[in-house]
């Protein structure tokens, strides 16, 4: 990755001590994933992907 990526916490955080998050960066063509308690594991998925998980977290 040669761009740097501006990370942001959800919102639903409880600040900037909680490390237990989802971080989303995105680029003109990606939106990369991370969890804040261990940010260099980065996930990238597919549109389809990402609509999937997303439905999946939804529905519960």
């Amino acid at each position: 990755m040669s761009e740097a990526l501006h990370w942001q916490k959800s919102s639903f955080s409880a600040g900037p001590e909680d490390t237990d998050c989802l971080e989303i960066a995105s680029t003109p063509t990606t939106l990369h994933l991370r969890e804040s308690d261990d940010p260099t594991t980065t996930l990238a998925p597919t549109p389809t992907a990402l609509h999937a998980l997303i439905t999946a977290l939804k529905a519960d």
